[in-house]
């Protein structure tokens, strides 16, 4: 899995890091994601898929695969 985050899309909700903490961060000054690990390990998947479902704004996108 690969994923990637569009922060111009970010409308900061912070739903991703209630989810997925080991994969997403909020900047302080803005609630804009911050991406921690763009290749996360395969317990985290299911969590970042159900992350980049519930993004309002559509910033996540993951690729799956090696």
């Amino acid at each position: 899995m690969k994923v990637t985050v569009d922060e111009d899309r970010c409308c900061g909700a912070g739903q991703c890091v209630l989810l997925a903490p080991d994969v997403f961060d909020q900047r302080d000054e803005d609630g804009i994601v911050v991406l921690l690990d763009p290749a996360p390990r395969p317990d985290l998947h299911e969590a970042v898929r159900e992350a980049a479902e519930v993004c309002p704004a559509a910033a996540i996108e993951i690729a799956e695969g090696p």
